[in-house]
């Protein structure tokens, strides 16, 4: 043993005995110099004076016995929990770092007050060693931080899916209804929703990625499910930000996507989820398209039942459906434009970009076809309601 060694032990056990000391004057300038630990809203000042302790009794350890192999729990088991507490990274290895520097200049004033020359060659002889595990000792508080924020977060990630689950099943779980769901996902009291489907490109694979983080950063809060064939959304869409969600959702998409129409009741999330399926299968297979579903009441009400919607429109468009192609396309989409356009010909015609007695002219193959009439009020409710079967239907 060289003669530095049993002084650095010396100066070593000196700071065991003043470690009470020592951690009350750290944690004094813990607080004195950082706001975040200041009130102890996050990490009591109990609670920082016990970890402030226990690391630097790990420090005087690391000092007495330098070849002795690091036990790193505690400061691992300090990252765990300050990751439990949302406490800051840079704000905990803030605080090591004055915890530490407090021990060094505290066993530099000890060397110093001894007198022993020897006593303050040790300890600069010792520096590298401290540093050293001080840098160990930070390493393992961060890679056990980040260790516990990526469980923290993928627990919470599964937590929500399972409440954005309840919601579209209508399915209450274990903490109660749909009302306290929707409140542990954060979603805004009273406000409107739209729920989303989103095809799957590969096996729970998302479609829309990024795009819960993407609307919170514009303030939309919302919960998300991926399961294997769709990545399923709930969004709580305040008053003129329906634009802005869609645009984000067109803007991110991957591959066909359905959105619900706006909606205000909670118990309605299964239906909405239903028409919003029924949006994406509309939209061709090889497209990638966000599609909105029609707001009508019509629309929803063809859709709950799809096998009633098929009937409805081969009984009423059967002989237009049996038309070529084009024929069936040019009927169908002036048959929409008149409805809905106030049963206007002009104003269908504006938007077909024809004239309106070309509008009529179709209106009359349609009627001839059909047997039905749109002067009508009981023929035109056919009409429509076949309409949207056809438009509804994934094969058309």
């Amino acid at each position: 043993m060289t003669h530095t060694e049993p002084d650095l032990a010396q100066l070593a056990a000196w700071a065991e005995g003043q470690l009470p000391e020592l951690a009350e004057n750290a944690c004094t300038a813990i607080v004195a110099k950082m706001p975040f630990y200041r009130n102890g809203a996050v990490v009591s000042i109990a609670d920082l004076r016990r970890s402030v302790g226990h690391n630097l009794r790990f420090l005087v350890g690391a000092i007495r016995e330098p070849l002795a192999p690091l036990d790193l729990d505690t400061p691992r088991e300090t990252g765990r929990r300050r990751a439990q507490q949302s406490a800051p990274l840079p704000e905990v290895l803030q605080a090591y770092r004055i915890s530490f520097a407090t021990l060094w200049d505290a066993l530099l004033a000890r060397a110093r007050e001894i007198g022993d020359p020897s006593a303050a060659d040790a300890l600069l002889s010792a520096a590298s060693l401290i540093w050293q595990v001080t840098d160990e000792h930070a390493l393992a508080v961060t890679e056990a931080y980040r260790a516990a924020t990526a469980e923290l977060m993928l627990a919470r990630q599964r937590r929500r899916a399972a409440l954005v689950e309840a919601l579209l099943t209508g399915q209450p779980g274990p903490d109660g209804g749909p009302w306290e769901a929707a409140s542990l996902l954060g979603l805004p009291p009273g406000g409107q929703l739209l729920v989303v489907a989103a095809e799957t490109r590969a096996l729970a694979a998302e479609s829309l990625p990024g795009i819960e983080r993407r609307l919170s950063e514009r303030g939309v809060v919302s919960g998300w499910r991926l399961t294997p064939a769709l990545q399923l959304g709930l969004v709580a869409v305040a008053a003129e930000q329906e634009d802005l969600v869609l645009t984000l959702l067109r803007d991110g998409v991957t591959a066909r996507t359905g959105v619900s129409p706006l909606y205000s009741n909670l118990s309605d999330t299964p239906r909405a989820l239903q028409l919003a399926r029924t949006a994406m299968a509309t939209v061709p297979v090889s497209r990638t398209e966000v599609r909105r579903f029609d707001p009508s009441p019509l629309a929803a009400l063809i859709a709950i039942d799809p096998n009633e919607g098929r009937r409805i429109a081969e009984a009423v468009l059967g002989s237009v459906l049996a038309l070529p192609s084009d024929d069936r396309t040019v009927l169908l989409d002036t048959l929409h434009e008149y409805l809905n356009h106030d049963g206007s010909a002009e104003h269908a015609a504006r938007v077909l970009h024809c004239h309106a007695n070309t509008v009529r002219y179709r209106l009359r193959r349609l009627q001839e076809l059909t047997g039905r009439t749109l002067s009508d009020p009981h023929d035109a409710a056919e009409l429509a309601s076949a309409w949207y079967a056809v438009q509804l239907s994934p094969s058309r």
